[in-house]
């Protein structure tokens, strides 16, 4: 702020009443006065022009920032696209798979693995624990029912290479779109990054301009405050060139009544010497610088 207690003022009353003297030593404190506002003012000005500097230095940095988001969004979006058509198709061949399994009946009934166990326990069970002649038999026969299982599918999945060619591909469509949804994360979080540093970036530039335009203000105040001074130093300079046209005025009109009493006085010493009086020196040096002799 403007410390108002170094301003000087002036009245109608100093301009009419104070001597030149007085108005001399007052016109000297108000240019003072004036130049020393006008370098605050410069002074508050440069610093308003470096923080509007700053300002968009920071409204520069967050556009590039919303220029990288901006971009990487694009990018994300396409990978989304590359994502979603994968998906879709991984799905209607794992879609394929599912019928192929249908239509070779193999999603009926037990795996390869758990007839393969369940084999292997009634083998165990045919070598560990005392079976009857008829008790045997029938395990005898239970195995080789499930051993004629197990082959029959067995050959089934073996005959068809389609099936695992199928499954082979689904995967790795199902694989390349996880790379594209993994791109996904990995860019949107990339992306909110710069959407953060851009919010960041545009807090910061309104905090510099508010300190700008506060700069702006005090820039006004010391400048307002100058540019009174400076009229009330010119409304001085004009009283005293008034003064000193007044007494200019005042020396003439006393020089030019002394001349005119010289004049008269030359006139009577002229008339005395023309009536034969004898004149001392001085009167001849009047006569002489009036010209009358």
């Amino acid at each position: 702020m403007v410390d108002e207690s170094k301003n000087i003022e002036l009245t109608e009353d100093d301009l009419e009443n104070k001597s030149k003297g007085q108005l001399i030593k007052m016109a000297g404190q108000l240019r003072d006065r004036r130049n020393e506002l006008n370098q605050m003012a410069s002074d508050r000005a440069s610093k308003r022009d470096d923080l509007n500097a700053k300002t968009r230095e920071k409204v520069d940095e967050a556009q590039e920032h919303r220029e990288k988001r901006d971009e990487l969004n694009e990018q994300v979006q396409e990978h989304k696209e590359s994502r979603n058509e994968l998906n879709a198709e991984a799905n209607e061949l794992f879609d394929k798979v599912e019928q192929l399994k249908s239509d070779m009946e193999l999603d009926e009934g037990k795996d390869l693995e758990e007839l393969e166990e369940e084999i292997e326990d009634l083998e165990f069970k045919q070598q560990t624990e005392v079976l009857s002649s008829e008790e045997e038999q029938e395990l005898i026969e239970k195995i080789e029912s499930k051993r004629e299982e197990y082959e029959e599918r067995k050959q089934k999945l073996d005959q068809n290479e389609d099936l695992e060619e199928l499954v082979e591909e689904a995967e790795e469509v199902r694989s390349e779109a996880s790379q594209h949804h993994q791109k996904v994360t990995e860019l949107a979080d990339k992306a909110q990054e710069h959407h953060n540093q851009m919010i960041e970036a545009y807090r910061e530039a309104d905090d510099i301009r508010d300190e700008a335009d506060e700069m702006h203000e005090k820039f006004v105040e010391a400048q307002e405050a100058a540019d009174r001074h400076h009229e009330d130093f010119v409304r001085v300079q004009k009283r005293l060139r008034e003064l000193d046209k007044k007494e200019e005025e005042e020396r003439k009109s006393e020089r030019d009544k002394k001349k005119e009493e010289a004049k008269e006085e030359a006139e009577e010493i002229y008339q005395k010497f023309k009536e034969g009086e004898t004149l001392d020196t001085e009167d001849l040096m009047k006569l002489q610088k009036t010209g009358l002799l």
